[in-house]
């Protein structure tokens, strides 16, 4: 929450210094290219949190009551963004234009894990693995605005606006396809944080799966051949190393979120370790109630 605030002070307070991608490693400055880079954890930690905090609901209630709860709260969620969080962003409503970012995205995730948890465990899982995996097989299918498709495949997969009515018109910032793949990763791995887990037992398995995600990661962008936009030799170590780590978030790549999860699952390892530490402590009051903070800071 406090890294995501650190983006928000960019998109409010430097207006005036548009750049048309702050990762495009041949127009950013480093300073901004980091600041973003190191937000971009931000979304996919939230969306897999939700999934394992979901996982965590089930436990003490029966999968129906559990659906049932992700589906309302998926469609507060959605209603919440449509309504409250659009006016704060704009400052006007209607807008004239509907951003469709992440609130709306987490809604409809989880939505979507409202169904899908009745699925066999197995099959959440290798689901999850085939559409985070996937995806990018899907980045040249083009649906045109002509089709009666158009519209849910941009919600799904193509970033696209379209309109709504009288000159009011959206955006989808956050394509779902990818995320649900990432929501049922969490909600697989929620059992990590069940009561009957000793803590050595999670910190063990979450310091393996993050240090072996970031190795894959590694493996695959070197590779240069799947899961985003290739990589640039700029001539220049800096650059060089920027084009290695840009990756595309909209919609997330394989890379994007192979590097970014990975990160926060070591993340999660170190505040498990240090759990009574002071900063920990602090930063714990500041994801204590995430809906009131994220609102709150477009307050200013």
């Amino acid at each position: 929450m406090v890294i995501m605030l650190i983006d928000h002070v960019r998109e409010t307070f430097f207006l005036h210094m548009q750049v048309g991608d702050p990762v495009d490693v041949t127009i950013t400055s480093p300073e901004l290219f980091f600041t973003r880079w190191a937000s971009s954890i931000c979304a996919p930690v939230f969306i897999f949190l939700t999934g394992m905090s979901a996982y965590l609901y089930s436990t003490k209630y029966s999968i129906e009551k559990t659906s049932a709860f992700l589906f309302k709260r998926g469609l507060f969620l959605v209603i919440l963004k449509l309504t409250l969080v659009v006016f704060l962003w704009t400052g006007k409503y209607p807008p004239d234009r509907y951003y469709l970012q992440v609130i709306w995205c987490i809604g409809l995730c989880m939505i979507a894990l409202s169904g899908l948890i009745y699925l066999p465990r197995n099959f959440q899982i290798i689901l999850g693995i085939i559409i985070v995996s996937g995806h990018n097989l899907l980045d040249e299918f083009k649906v045109e605005a002509e089709s009666n498709f158009f519209i849910p495949w941009a919600i799904l997969y193509q970033r696209e606006v379209f309109d709504i009515f009288d000159g009011i018109d959206a955006r989808t910032s956050y394509p779902i396809l990818p995320w649900i793949g990432v929501i049922l990763l969490g909600f697989y791995l929620g059992p990590w944080f069940a009561k009957n887990v000793s803590p050595a037992i999670r910190k063990k398995k979450l310091l393996k799966a993050g240090i072996i995600g970031l190795i894959s990661f590694f493996i695959i962008r070197y590779a240069n051949f799947y899961g985003d936009f290739p990589r640039i030799n700029t001539g220049e170590a800096l650059t060089t190393f920027m084009s290695f780590i840009a990756l595309t978030k909209y919609p997330p790549s394989l890379l994007f979120n192979l590097s970014m999860l990975s990160i926060g699952l070591l993340l999660l390892f170190l505040f498990e370790k240090y759990e009574d530490n002071k900063l920990t402590n602090i930063m714990a009051n500041f994801g204590a109630a995430p809906m009131f903070y994220y609102v709150f800071t477009w307050q200013f």
